[in-house]
């Protein structure tokens, strides 16, 4: 058999709806050497066997819907409009001019259009799962889904009407043998050498596969067409590109990566094995454990059965099942999907007719090539779920939410600070409601002089170390964000980590600030400043606030302070006028009378301190409410400040994850696989 390329294919008349007359001579001519037309007959029919079939002719009406591209005839570069680039028609075989009709007048190649299938949506959902996760998976974890991706992309801009089934097996299985048995000539070199095949050899049962074949990379010259022959003209292997690759197991390296990565490639692949080798561990491991997923456009093939006897073949045709559901593949029996299992004879002829049909039927399904890529997603997939999916429901609730902000009101001490503005409260009512002689102590007290009670309480109650605010923001956020990243997977959980302690680095001196700003509403200081909690300079100067861990600012005055202080003067007054009074008596300026200018003086000793203590029941319920307004001030402030540093970079984290989770479910909704 003459073997003629896809290239060559495209010498003769261009498909653009007219017919041409070739020349006398001309290959596939009439009257030239091995035409099967005779002059003066229509070329638009097979030759001999070896030229491409001619595009078919337009209807009366003159449609030419882009069958061809005018100008050219190379069936590799001719469609623009399918992008698959063959301009060829779809005419049986065998079929003459006159049986043509309308129906016949159609594109023999076609791109992948949009599909109502789940396929696009999961394609989509896969891009749209990289897309979101490339910020925080490393390229390697990503690169086989990546791979799918393109391949898919690049498969769907090519031929629908072919299925490209490669035939792969072991050194002496017989595969070439098989191929030639489908092809019904010799087209593959068979012979006890070995390795025999060292490149990929295609043949295509019709027009269009020039792109397909492109992508597997074979060189023109190793393109074939099927001799002129039963095989030829089957009409169920119309579509049919079939590839006998190299040994798996060759001893030449590049025979192997060229089985690799063509495997990568094809739509379907028939492995072919023989009784010595058909259990072997490197075919097992290395190619039907992991395509495993891919059951439903896999056949696998016992061959040399004739070498077998008696009920020897079905005994190791059972082992050969046993050992594919052990590798997790499963088999097409009983009406269900999955692998293709059977035996035959290459060599004899022996159950191949049984193989033409099985792949005719598989061809003419064309779903091989959407079987494959949604196997190639469920693969891609299963490769992703360990950092995917999560133990149990990770997230960060409002419990978490809330231990973060006391933890963090702890550290800054909102509830030191609340009593302490509750003390400064009462301190500021002793002051403008008691006694003068009260208020002449106090001022006493507020020289420090040794001894005296403030001095006292500041002994007793030492301000808090910075080092320790900071270890116990610093343990807050280390709690909150291992209770977030709990059962996440690991790349996720590490991303939720990362924002949380980020966020914490300034987390201390903010917090000093934002809370010296809330302190800084209940009133106004002069000067206040100092040092704060966290060891940062938190002078405001003449504007109003107080520092972390300083002194609250001065609370306001009640409105019914004037009158208590009005009160207390009087009683002040009486005292002064009594003792006045009494003083005039003894030195003899006024009347002898003891009994007035005592109840006077006595009126007055009595009503000042009942008017302190009148003011000190008056003013609990207020200062104790200021207390805990002061200490809900840096409790917010607090919280606001983790919120923004640290809950929300963490709950946008987490947010992510929710997003890649759901992309990541849509991928796997309509797995084919299980996976």
């Amino acid at each position: 058999m003459t073997a003629v390329t896809d290239e060559d294919q495209g010498n003769g008349t261009a498909a653009t709806g007219e017919r041409k007359e070739q020349s006398p001579g001309s290959p596939g001519s009439p009257g030239s050497p091995g035409s099967l037309e005779s002059p003066g007959k229509d070329v638009g029919r097979w030759d001999d066997g070896l030229i491409a079939r001619r595009a078919a002719a337009v209807d009366a009406r003159g449609d030419d819907s882009g069958i061809g591209d005018p100008g050219t005839g190379d069936s590799g570069t001719g469609d623009s409009r399918t992008g698959d680039g063959s301009a060829d028609s779809a005419r049986p075989v065998g079929s003459s001019p006159g049986d043509e009709d309308e129906d016949d007048v159609r594109p023999q190649v076609e791109a992948y259009g949009p599909s109502g299938g789940p396929l696009p949506t999961r394609l989509d959902a896969l891009r749209e799962l990289v897309g979101l996760s490339r910020a925080r998976l490393d390229r390697d974890t990503l690169a086989e889904a990546g791979r799918v991706l393109d391949e898919a992309a690049a498969r769907q801009r090519l031929s629908s009407r072919h299925t490209v089934v490669a035939i792969a097996g072991a050194t002496g299985s017989g595969k070439s043998t098989l191929f030639n048995a489908l092809a019904g000539a010799q087209i593959s070199d068979t012979g006890l050498r070995r390795p025999t095949t060292s490149q990929p050899i295609a043949c295509s049962w019709t027009d269009g596969a020039a792109g397909l074949l492109d992508r597997l990379a074979i060189p023109g010259r190793l393109r074939r067409r099927p001799h002129p022959g039963p095989a030829a003209f089957d009409e169920a292997l119309q579509g049919l590109v079939l590839v006998d690759l190299p040994d798996h197991d060759s001893a030449a390296t590049a025979h192997r990566d060229q089985v690799d990565r063509v495997l990568a490639l094809v739509d379907a692949v028939i492995w072919v094995v023989d009784p010595e080798k058909y259990a072997d561990a490197a075919l097992h491991e290395r190619y039907l454990r992991p395509l495993a997923g891919h059951a439903e456009v896999t056949f696998v093939v016992l061959n040399q059965i004739d070498r077998l006897p008696g009920e020897a073949a079905d005994l190791v045709l059972d082992d050969l099942r046993r050992l594919l559901d052990e590798d997790g593949m499963a088999l097409g029996e009983h009406g269900e999907p999955g692998a293709t299992v059977m035996s035959l004879s290459a060599l004899t002829g022996d159950g191949v007719p049984e193989l033409r049909e099985m792949v005719g039927r598989f061809v003419q399904d064309r779903t091989a090539a959407t079987r494959r890529l949604s196997a190639d997603v469920d693969a891609a997939a299963a490769r992703l779920r360990p950092v995917y999916v999560a133990e149990g429901r990770p997230g960060l609730g409002e419990r978490a939410r809330e231990e973060f902000t006391d933890r963090l009101a702890e550290a800054v001490g909102a509830a030191a600070a609340g009593q302490a503005a509750e003390r400064e409260w009462r301190r500021n009512a002793g002051r403008a409601c008691g006694t003068p002689w009260l208020r002449l102590w106090r001022w006493y007290e507020s020289r420090g002089l040794p001894g005296s009670l403030d001095r006292m309480g500041q002994a007793l109650a030492p301000p808090e170390e910075e080092s320790t605010a900071r270890q116990r923001v610093e343990q807050a956020v280390r709690i909150v964000a291992d209770d977030a990243s709990a059962g996440l997977p690991a790349p996720w959980a590490q991303a939720v980590r990362e924002a949380a302690f980020n966020g914490a680095k300034g987390l201390p001196e903010a917090l000093d600030e934002l809370a010296a700003k809330a302190a800084a509403g209940g009133g106004s200081s002069k000067g206040s400043g100092g040092s704060g909690r966290f060891g940062t300079a938190s002078g405001r100067g003449p504007a109003t606030g107080v520092a972390l861990g300083g002194r609250p600012a001065k609370p306001p005055r009640p409105k019914w302070w004037p009158a208590a202080v009005l009160a207390q003067v009087s009683m002040t007054l009486l005292q002064v006028f009594g003792g006045l009074w009494l003083l005039g008596q003894i030195v003899g300026v006024l009347e002898p009378g003891l009994v007035v200018p005592a109840l006077i003086m006595l009126a007055g000793v009595v009503g000042g301190p009942l008017v302190e203590w009148s003011c000190a029941a008056a003013i609990r319920g207020p200062a104790r409410r200021y207390g805990q307004d002061a200490e809900r001030r840096l409790r917010e402030a607090a919280a606001g400040c983790g919120r923004a540093r640290v809950l929300d970079p963490v709950s946008a984290e987490l947010v992510r994850y929710r997003e890649v989770r759901e992309r990541y479910a849509a991928v796997t909704e309509f797995s084919t696989t299980g996976q």
